[in-house]
């Protein structure tokens, strides 16, 4: 039987595409990107060090066996050493010409730093001396062996970082030296010895002398790693499948920590923050690669190394445009310079911020890199959003207390409370709610809990390619980094800049656009969506997408910032946030409180005329759109004050009766007790046991036909008036909360006459519709009926999602939902994501229904779920006319909109 291929070597390419049909994302999910993305560098001849890789498949063996290598694969791994070792002229553990490896981790989807690599594999007391003899540079070989046996005491035995780092902090006070470059030969050989000394008394053994032990013990490590904490806290973050696994890349060591004619580095062949098509990274002259995105030493900007080296920097300019060229995608590069080879380590897709991801996008369709399709999909809708995250007021930035400036690697503003340290970051955000800062000197891979919990991230140290800034772009946090003005004093947990100390706790706030760190609270704002990349990008989404997108807006400056945004109407007008205000809720209560008709219908009249102009402003603004009005929706006893309430104010003014001074005082609290006791007794009269399924919607306009019928009236009073201004006016009024065909019936065919008769007064004719909100599982199984009497269906999945479930969404999500999703029962909120087996299968029946009787429904969603994205491609594959949602979602429907268009057509 022959055994299961698991290790592949870099030359090895064209025989995994023929196996896996020419698919790269397959080559992808097998050898990882870190691994698909070497071999295809190879392939196009670029210089790459000789390796292999052990497959995503072999890891998944190893994990689900509970941590034995799959049979053979060993073996394989052994057999591909050799090659290597053919390859180089170097003999693994030899002691003439020592070969030694790296073993470094790579998914199919790139997760910076999150799970786990050890470099200089192959070091032992034997080699160290061997590679003296060879290199005649002792300072090299001792600087390289005290980092494998640190990388290897912390990745796989799980050593802190702390007591190591703790020991080149001595060393570097010692010689008088800043920086670990300084260190020379000796320094380095005792900080070894030290550093061994360290691993025994952790382990309580010595540090493994065999090198293929070193390979085996890693390669398990690095398999390992795939379940550490912060690789599933990442993955749960970015929404990456838990079961992918991960590949393990050994690649031979080539050095840049052998003299100045040596550096490593890492750079994008684009602008990470801004999208600008210009190489953009740091470098490090005389070290190894971890020392560049860890933060410990400030780097260099790669501009200079092509004063530095300009022979490299050409050669490397050169492969980075062919890389762009040939992946047709920004570029992140890590390359290391040994006696001035260059040698490439790997490429992959670059992180980058919203802003950035919308311009390199629009850049190669202009390019004629890729096309519009491809510049659409590679946009997430995701990345919309952050071009509304807050910025910080102009007059907020000039009054403001600047503390220390730094590079601006994620763009936005963010205001928080400095927290030191992950867990206490985590801690703060999740469990007290309190807005945090992160603050550390540079973040590791084990802080990204609380980098995701933060509202934003600073650190002193570290440059545009440091793990805080990768992964502050990826989930869109504001980040300053390299903010080197300031002293992080971590043991007393406080931070110094210039004489004035910022405790934890303190607030503070930083501009990730602008790479500026403030004292205390700024005030932000939510900027306008201006971006040219955007707008033109948002464009040609509009070209692919078939939904339509409106918007849920009560107010003009609503509706006018949602015209902005690209809306293409109203979807939902509530038009009880109207009563709620203060010149208003006086009328409407008088209106609850009446005993006789006469006077409900007075307190009615009052109201007309602010209910006419708030729609007469929506339609001047709205001007050939269709607007959506929703008859009033919630119960009355919502629009009265607190029985419990009520009864505690009433209590308190027969005290002050009881010690009322005079007469004077008596009667005025006489009056309140009266007017107070009215009202606590229609309060009592109107309290229902479950409200939301009580008197509301069109019960209550068939229970007080007055009061819908004074809203249908100021709806075209105010269509009428605005005609006479010359505007186009489309208004469609919606019944809500219909359960049974002959509530509809009822309903419309009292307000439809009221219309009726105020375009004969005003001698106007309005196109018109009357429809119904859909959010009873009823009115969705007797669709076909309900659609004789309708127009329109608007879902309102909200509370259609309620009463599917049988769950109550304030208590729901302030309780039990929140377990439901960690432990499976749910697989996500059913209130932000539409559940597609249950209420999207009552949608697609009502509209399938609606339609057989009437042909010509239009049928839209106006819960919150019309701005999220799978909610969206749900509501385009069930043919829904349109999508409403809030002003600041509509680009996000937009982008999503299209999406599920294209992806549609080409499932």
């Amino acid at each position: 039987m022959q055994t299961k291929k698991w290790v592949f070597s870099f030359d090895e390419l064209d025989m995994v595409n023929n196996a896996v049909g020419d698919d790269w994302d397959a080559v992808r999910e097998l050898l990882g990107g870190k691994g698909a993305n070497l071999a295809e560098m190879v392939r196009i001849g670029l210089p790459v060090p000789h390796g292999f890789t052990v497959s995503t498949e072999a890891c998944n063996a190893y994990l689900k066996s509970g941590g034995t290598f799959p049979q053979g694969m060993w073996d394989q791994v052994l057999a591909a050493l050799q090659t290597v070792e053919s390859q180089t002229g170097k003999r693994f553990g030899g002691e003439e010409a020592p070969l030694l490896v790296s073993c470094r981790s790579g998914a199919k989807f790139s997760m910076p730093g999150m799970m786990d690599t050890v470099l200089n594999i192959g070091l032992n007391s034997q080699t160290v001396a061997a590679m003296i003899r060879l290199t005649d540079d002792a300072r090299f070989v001792y600087d390289s062996y005290r980092r494998l046996i640190q990388m290897f005491g912390s990745v796989v035995m799980g050593i802190a970082d702390e007591p190591f780092e703790t020991v080149i902090t001595a060393a570097r006070r010692s010689a008088g030296v800043e920086n670990d470059n300084e260190l020379s030969a000796d320094d380095w050989k005792k900080v070894a010895d030290t550093f061994k000394a360290i691993y025994r008394r952790h382990t309580t053994h010595d540090f493994p002398e065999d090198p293929f032990k070193q390979l085996k013990m890693a390669t398990e490590a690095v398999f390992k790693s795939w379940n550490g904490k912060r690789a599933v806290d990442y993955r749960n973050a970015a929404g990456i499948a838990h079961d992918l696994g991960t590949a393990v890349s050994v690649v031979t060591m080539v050095f840049g920590n052998m003299g100045d004619d040596c550096a490593t580095g890492v750079a994008m062949t684009r602008h990470g923050s801004t999208g600008e098509p210009h190489l953009e990274g740091d470098y490090l002259t005389n070290a190894q690669g971890e020392d560049v995105v860890a933060g410990i030493r400030m780097t260099r900007d790669l501009s200079q190394l092509k004063e530095e080296m300009p022979d490299v920097y050409a050669e490397f300019e050169r492969i980075a445009k062919l890389l762009e060229d040939h992946y047709r995608e920004m570029q992140d590069m890590e390359f290391t310079i040994e006696r001035g080879k260059l040698w490439m380590l790997q490429t992959r897709d670059g992180k980058r911020t919203a802003q950035a991801a919308v311009r390199i996008a629009v850049d190669m369709v202009e390019e004629g890199r890729i096309d519009r399709k491809t510049a659409v999909l590679r946009v997430n809708p995701e990345h919309v959003d952050f071009f509304l995250h807050p910025q910080f007021e102009p007059t907020a930035i000039a009054g403001g207390r600047l503390l220390a400036r730094g590079l601006n690697v994620s763009p936005g503003a963010a205001v928080g409370q400095v927290a030191f340290d992950a867990n206490m970051a985590e801690a703060w955000a999740k469990r007290e709610g309190k807005q945090v800062i992160m603050v550390r000197p540079e973040t590791k891979p084990d802080d990204v809990h609380g980098m995701l919990a933060a509202q934003g991230i600073l650190t002193s140290r570290g440059g545009r390619t440091s793990h805080a800034a990768l992964v502050a772009r990826q989930f869109g946090k504001p980040a300053v980094v390299g903010a080197s003005g300031l002293t992080i004093d971590l043991a007393n947990r406080q931070m110094i800049v210039d004489s004035q100390t910022i405790h934890e706790g303190d607030w503070i706030s930083i501009d990730g656009t602008a790479g500026n760190v403030y004292e205390g609270q700024l005030e932000t704002m939510v900027p306008d969506i201006k971006d040219p990349w955007l707008i033109k990008l948002l464009s040609w989404a509009d070209e692919f997408r078939t939904l339509g997108v409106w918007t849920n807006a009560d107010y003009p400056r609503d509706a006018r910032r949602a015209l902005e945004y690209g809306a293409q109407g109203i979807g939902l007008c509530r038009s009880e946030h109207m009563f709620f205000e203060t010149d208003r809720l006086p009328h409407f209560q008088k209106m609850i409180m009446a005993d006789y008709p006469v006077e409900r219908r007075e307190a009615l009249a009052a109201l007309l005329p602010f209910q006419r102009e708030d729609f007469a402003g929506l339609f001047r603004v709205m001007d050939g759109k269709p607007v959506i009005i929703r008859l009033i929706d919630p119960p009355l006893h919502e629009f009265l004050p607190d029985l419990v309430e009520l009864v505690s104010e009433l209590a308190d003014l027969k005290i002050r009766l009881k010690h009322a001074p005079d007469m004077t005082t008596i009667d005025t609290l006489l009056a309140d007790i009266r007017q107070k006791e009215q009202l606590r007794k229609r309060a009592q009269s109107l309290k229902e046991a479950n409200p939301m399924l009580g008197l509301r919607g069109v019960r209550l306009g068939i229970y007080i036909p007055e009061l819908t019928t004074m809203q249908v009236r100021a709806i075209f009073e105010a269509a009428c008036m605005v005609v006479k201004e010359g505007i186009d006016v489309h208004p469609e009024v919606m019944i809500p909360l219909t359960s049974h065909v002959n509530e509809l019936v009822r309903q419309r065919g009292v307000l439809e006459a009221e219309a009726k008769a105020v375009m004969a007064e005003q001698e106007v004719e309005i196109a018109y519709k009357f429809g119904t909100m859909i959010e009873l599982p009823r009115a969705a199984l007797t669709a076909d009926q309900i659609a004789g009497a309708a127009e329109f269906f608007s879902f309102g999945t909200n509370d259609l999602t309620q009463t599917t479930f049988g769950i109550s969404r304030d208590d729901a999500e302030a309780g039990f939902l929140i377990e439901y999703m960690e432990t499976g029962i749910l697989p996500s909120n059913p209130f932000a994501t539409l559940d597609r087996d249950g209420v999207g299968q009552l949608i697609d029946m009502a509209v399938k229904k609606g339609r057989t009787t009437n042909p010509a429904l239009e049928c839209g969603i106006c819960g919150e779920h019309g701005g999220e994205p799978q909610s969206i491609a749900l509501c385009h594959e069930l043919g829904l006319t349109y999508v409403s949602c809030s002003p600041f979602r509509v680009p996000i429907a937009r982008l999503a909109a299209a999406h599920a268009a294209l992806k549609a057509k080409s499932a």
